[in-house]
């Protein structure tokens, strides 16, 4: 099966090559944007190409879109280009080709979207929880955007490695254990393991504020759990154990899978080594007894040091990512890195990204922020009494409410149906409501909104599904026909299946999944006025029912495949 880049790609390629065949090239700080037309009666699609150029050239634009339009003329794909509005370049897409796409790629389970032409190995750190302390709703942006563009990756090509880097090792353990030895239930251990951790941590903690003697309680703990007494050594091996247990089912909840989940501990026998490196390439120096990286050459990290290694010879959160940096390229051969977090770690990453070029690592760096999650009041989403909202309650919160509109739609089903119904829509709504949002912005929580079956939402995407795979399984039909697109809405839904693959590459590589979304919701709207406006199984002629059919087909693999790349689960009932 050949593949197709996109219909905005092809006009980027077909103008692209009509510069290059002309001798131009664009500004380097310009930005060629292709974008559908103003108005149907242009064209598809239209191009800023011209105006771009048209200062360098000391032409009109007008004047240098027409040459750019006569450069690339008739192609299989586009009619000659056309221009307006002062200097757009506007394509109209050739009907005849694209129903000989659609025709074609109507049985691909991949619908024709290539791979990417250089693989690359790629780790995505995310989610990364700390070890004896419940997830918060903080947690869910970074879990389940990880997730995504680790699925997107590897549907388009790439190696893929997912990694949980779970904060397992650190000062909070000299508290944990100590507050273990005071208070700790072996029972809660076992059956609420994170929270009665969090308690006895909490505990711990408000303590140490007002009694000096038990901040030394919890430092020699922390002292005898670094050097390997078999007590405190046994102790934290249990509480990772138990909490990776309550971890787990919340990542199975959220239909995430991770390759490694290597906690801040699985680096600490490589910290030593590390700030010896350091010392060696001359990148670290020692400032008031602390061991520092400088970035003198870099203006604003100037004032900024990366403390590696404090005064009394501990090593720092710092200190373990540039270990765990190591490691991916050495063991892994990691040529790309995103690590997603929020965006309150930016000077952070920033310096670390800035040691590994000093290090000369083979290996591109992505730190990929977002926003906060926000109730109503526009603060931090908390509980109705103030503390955060933990992930888990969230997530029953969701299913529960699921559960109530599918009863209220569906009350016909089992109880058992519509709680798994329940519970594929319930997390959905949460994973789309957060992946249709522009990642970098904060975004206001409201359940009526994310549940809601208008709108662009994961109940109004999986309805649309649900109501393909109805037409598909009535019509008893599974022979692949010709396509043909005589109505305007045929036309419409047509040319919103062709742009799937190229939204999804860009959703890719500029780790946006609100472009994917936005896309999979217009689809799914072109296909709503398609259904309304053309009868499929009571088409007037066989030959129309069958194309009808055919775009259905190829309508419901583009949303099964978007779906599944958001970490959806589609439903064909509903």
């Amino acid at each position: 099966m050949s593949t197709f880049l996109g219909p905005r790609s092809s006009v980027r390629m077909y103008v692209e090559s009509a510069l290059q065949e002309l001798g131009w090239s664009l500004p380097s700080h310009a930005t060629l944007l292709v974008k559908p037309c103003s108005h149907p009666r242009f064209g598809d699609f239209q191009t800023n190409a011209a105006f771009l150029l048209a200062g360098e050239l000391r032409q009109s634009p007008v004047s240098v879109a027409e040459t750019i339009a006569r450069t690339i003329g008739s192609t299989e794909l586009f009619e000659e280009p056309t221009v307006t509005g002062g200097g757009f370049i506007n394509f109209r897409l050739r009907k005849a080709w694209c129903q000989s796409w659609l025709t074609r790629i109507q049985g691909d389970p991949r619908l024709g979207i290539g791979w990417v032409e250089r693989p690359e190995t790629v780790v995505i750190d995310f989610s990364s929880p700390n070890i004896a302390k419940e997830m918060h709703v903080g947690h869910l942006r970074s879990t389940i955007l990880g997730d995504c563009l680790a699925r997107l990756r590897r549907f388009l090509g790439h190696r893929v490695i997912t990694d949980n880097h779970l904060g397992d090792w650190g000062t909070q353990f000299g508290m944990v254990i100590l507050g273990f030895k005071k208070a700790g239930d072996w029972n809660a251990l076992r059956e609420r393991p994170l929270e009665h951790l969090e308690q006895l941590y909490r505990k711990i903690y408000e303590a140490t504020r007002t009694d000096p003697a038990v901040w030394e309680e919890a430092k020699g703990e922390l002292r005898r759990l670094q050097t390997g007494d078999p007590e405190n050594v046994r102790l934290w091996e249990e509480f990772c154990r138990y909490s990776l247990q309550e971890l787990s089912r919340l990542y199975e909840r959220l239909g995430v899978v991770f390759d490694y989940q290597m906690g801040e501990s699985a680096y600490r026998h490589m910290l030593p080594e590390v700030v010896s490196l350091l010392v060696e390439k001359g990148l670290a120096r020692r400032s008031q007894g602390a061991l520092c990286v400088f970035f003198d050459e870099d203006p604003e990290l100037k004032e900024h040091p990366f403390v590696i290694q404090k005064s009394d010879g501990a090593y720092l959160y710092s200190t373990t990512d540039i270990a765990t940096l190591l490691y991916r390229v050495e063991k892994w051969q990691a040529q790309r890195i995103l690590y997603v977090t929020d965006a309150r770690q930016k000077l952070h990453f920033r310096q670390l990204f800035a040691v590994a070029r000093a290090l000369k690592l083979p290996v591109q760096l992505e730190h990929i922020t977002f926003g906060t999650i926000l109730g109503e009041d526009r603060r931090p989403l908390r509980t109705r009494e103030g503390p955060s909202l933990k992930l888990r309650e969230l997530l029953d919160e969701a299913e529960a409410r699921a559960l109530q509109l599918v009863s209220e739609k569906r009350p016909d089903l089992p109880l058992e149906k519509r709680k798994e119904i329940a519970q594929t829509v319930g997390i959905g709504a949460l994973k789309y409501a957060d992946l249709s949002q522009n990642r970098e912005l904060d975004y206001i929580f409201r359940w009526e909104k994310l549940l809601a079956l208008d709108g662009n939402t994961a109940p109004y995407l999986l309805n649309a599904y649900v109501r393909i795979c109805s037409i598909l399984a009535k019509s008893g039909t599974v022979s692949e026909s010709p396509i043909e697109l005589p109505q305007p809405e045929e036309w419409e839904l047509a040319k919103a299946l062709l742009g799937l693959g190229e939204t999804m590459r860009a959703s890719m590589e500029e780790s946006r999944p609100h472009f994917l979304c936005n896309h999979l919701y217009e689809l799914a709207r072109a296909f709503h006025r398609f259904y309304e406006s053309c009868p499929v199984l009571q088409a007037d002629t066989e030959t129309r029912r069958l194309s009808r059919l055919g775009l259905c087909r190829i309508a419901a693999q583009s949303l099964k495949i978007g779906l599944e790349c958001l970490g959806i689960k589609p439903l064909e009932e509903m």
